[in-house]
């Protein structure tokens, strides 16, 4: 009889956390807020994983330099990501403090001053795109053709910067106000569109240009500046718990640097994490091109598998933020190993079948033999540190729900840079392991971010952060 009652309620919260649902987080059963916000979260990255597979999917039709044009852009724009996300960071905490002190009119205001934050960061940025790609690129080790013909796809993805910025401040502030939701629409518009002019745009269908893979970044630029304006549609329709108005466009000073201060050291962070890739794309560009597609597919299907439990990590730091804006810090701190629980279930499962199908799953993009080895090896490497990554990205994301972003920027100062790249680079050069080396750095340095992360969290001072 009991089982028969609790179905309902469950299937009625599945479909509420899916259309929406304005739920007090800091109250009530932990579980259940859990489940609320956690279903569209990961239906939101799922979206993300997705389209990172598609993505790459078309590219690789075009051959080794064309997988490599995006794999060496991506590590690029991974800076961008890292200001993008460090700004989010802030954002969300900012905004789900103020929604656990039930000021909504604060948690709009910081809203106003995020968005103003990201399009002054983005100026410089499409500058440094638009006019300086190939350089960009040299530097990068990218081999000629790369440089010289295929540099289009560079220029306009970090051109367009700005929507890869609003894109995800704007979707931070509907995670830190609870509307979850909102941010998986979001994301489903803009990727969604995205994977549908990838092929009429790469291939040139129907009435559609042929533009290789210069076509790959027009498909990703257009839909995620479409799914900004829709982001800007619900921001100013008055039916959410942001509510934006004329009267509060305007620069608030104090609201902006402590919204700065606390995103430092989320982009900090990133920029050491993200920095790290770029490290570890440059070593193994020593190796060549067909070195880079295997590490740039086999990269591809790992953010695949990892970002729904991004979806879960950021739903812990809404749960953190609000909470302790609520003064119930036992309870954020609860949520946080609850969520950090079913992560490790599901990755855990995840790297095992990654490692068992690592060929099957790497041949899905392409039929060059070559590729296909480098690219299945690094898969089943990289899967020995499933339960690190389901841990680690919780924990990490625990401490910047509670706006403390400065300890996460100490723990992969020493896990990416003190360690990761170093190692990577005696592994794979000195050793003489080349690529496999820079695999299993991949693995230490995320296992040790886990250990540390879960040592420093366990001793509480996150609780004491104020923002």
């Amino acid at each position: 009889m009991i089982k028969e009652e609790n179905k309902p309620t469950l299937w009625a919260d599945i479909k509420a956390s899916i259309a929406g649902t304005e739920q007090d987080f800091t109250e009530g059963k932990l579980g259940r807020a859990i489940l609320l916000l956690s279903i569209p979260m990961v239906l939101e990255m799922s979206m993300e994983s997705i389209f990172a597979v598609v993505d790459i999917f078309f590219v690789s039709r075009l051959g080794a330099d064309a997988v490599a044009t995006v794999g060496i852009t991506e590590s690029l724009i991974t800076i961008i990501y890292a200001i993008g996300i460090g700004l989010a960071m802030g954002t969300t905490a900012l905004v789900a403090r103020r929604i656990g002190e039930k000021d909504t009119d604060g948690a709009s205001m910081s809203a106003v001053q995020a968005i103003l934050v990201a399009l002054l960061v983005s100026i410089p940025i499409a500058f440094i795109g638009i006019f300086f790609s190939k350089d960009l690129l040299r530097l990068m080790g990218a081999e000629p053709n790369i440089i010289e013909n295929l540099y289009g796809y560079t220029t306009i993805m970090i051109g367009g910067n700005v929507v890869i910025m609003l894109l995800f401040v704007i979707n931070a502030i509907f995670r830190g106000a609870g509307d979850a939701a909102i941010s998986m629409r979001v994301l489903w518009v803009a990727n969604g569109l995205n994977i549908i002019l990838d092929p009429l745009l790469i291939f040139g269908i129907g009435f559609f240009p042929e533009l290789g893979v210069t076509g790959a970044a027009v498909a990703t630029v257009t839909g995620r500046g479409i799914g900004v304006i829709y982001q800007f549609y619900l921001l100013g329709s008055g039916k959410h718990r942001i509510k934006i108005s004329r009267e509060q466009l305007v620069v608030h000073w104090e609201i902006m640097k402590k919204l700065i201060r606390v995103s430092l050291g989320g982009i900090g962070q990133f920029i050491i994490a993200t920095s790290s890739w770029i490290g570890l794309v440059r070593i193994l560009a020593e190796f060549g091109s067909i070195t880079v597609a295997g590490y740039t597919i086999a990269i591809r299907i790992f953010i695949f598998s990892i970002l729904p439990s991004w979806g879960m990590s950021n739903a812990a730091a809404t749960l953190v933020g609000q909470n302790l804006g609520a003064g119930k810090p036992e309870r954020a701190e609860k949520s946080v190993w609850a969520t950090a629980g079913v992560n490790m279930v599901f990755l855990a499962v995840v790297g095992v079948t990654f490692y068992i199908l690592a060929d099957v799953l790497i041949s899905l993009f392409t039929s060059d033999s070559e590729i296909i080895e480098i690219g299945a090896q690094c898969l089943r490497i990289i899967s020995y540190g499933y339960l690190a990554y389901a841990f680690g990205m919780i924990v990490i994301q625990a401490f910047n729900g509670a706006g403390d972003t400065g300890t996460p920027t100490l723990i992969n100062f020493i896990c990416f840079w003190l360690v990761e790249i170093p190692l990577a680079y005696f592994l794979a050069l000195e050793l003489g392991l080349k690529q496999d080396g820079v695999f299993y750095s991949i693995v230490v340095a995320e296992t040790l971010l886990a250990i540390l992360g879960y040592l420093i969290f366990r001793r509480g001072k996150w609780k004491l952060t104020s923002v």
